[in-house]
């Protein structure tokens, strides 16, 4: 089932109440613009009317809570295949939400659990042809990387079909393989030097991996490895030798 709106404050919060009702796996909220879209960490997702994507899914699936970090490493897996299926175009996946083309985020997920259900909140710029200064540097766009306009539509339907068959996989065989396929998706989780920004703190080091639960590790400046459970994660300058 999929639900249509032109305009919605956010697609999670319909959803959410969608799902306090009962709707079934697969559930989707989309809406052309969002006033006040959501991102991680409270943040604003950008929503010009009609220039993106911008949906929440809402999965029955039997996981709990230790398994949402894999989720969303799957839910970056489908939605970064969705957007190959459409545009062609080749993507890398930044722990722990973030789809890139060129260098540059296209894409985000955000989840939640709210009863039973988990709620996937994924936001995909397609048509954008700008965007704000502040966003300039940092985002693009599927019409931007391709020179083509992008069906919604077709977009849609492709991502719909990923993430039920990625948080599938997860279900059905469990974190292993999805922790895998993002490894080999993502040039972020190892080997890369990146800084990790968190409300209470700033780190320095190289990505070594993910965990068994797909949280990131990350061997300090000092020489210590840590674990990454949240922030945002940006490339750092290298070491001069």
């Amino acid at each position: 089932m999929i639900y249509r709106f032109l305009t919605l404050d956010s697609t999670m919060t319909e959803a959410q109440r969608l799902a306090a009702e009962g709707c079934p796996h697969l559930t989707a909220v989309v809406a052309e613009e969002q006033t006040a879209g959501r991102g991680r960490h409270g943040r604003a997702w950008h929503s010009a009317r009609g220039e993106g994507l911008y949906v929440t899914v809402v999965l029955r699936l039997d996981l709990g809570p230790e398994d949402l970090p894999a989720i969303t490493l799957a839910l970056g897996l489908a939605t970064a295949a969705a957007i190959t299926d459409v545009a062609d175009v080749v993507c890398d996946l930044r722990w722990p939400n973030d789809v890139l083309v060129n260098g540059k985020k296209c894409a985000g997920v955000l989840t939640e659990l709210h009863g039973g259900a988990i709620l996937a909140g994924i936001g995909v710029n397609a048509n954008q042809i700008s965007f704000p200064e502040d966003l300039a540097d940092i985002a693009t766009s599927l019409r931007i990387a391709t020179g083509k306009p992008a069906s919604l539509d077709v977009l849609l339907a492709s991502l719909l079909a990923r993430v039920d068959e990625i948080t599938g996989l997860l279900q059905q065989q469990g974190r292993e393989p999805v922790l895998r396929l993002f490894e080999q998706a993502s040039s972020y989780v190892r080997g890369k030097r990146v800084t990790v920004e968190s409300p209470s703190e700033q780190v320095v080091g190289v990505t070594e991996g993910l965990d068994a639960s797909g949280f990131l590790w990350l061997r300090r400046d000092d020489g210590e490895r840590i674990t990454i459970r949240a922030g945002g994660v940006r490339p750092a300058a290298s070491l001069c030798s």
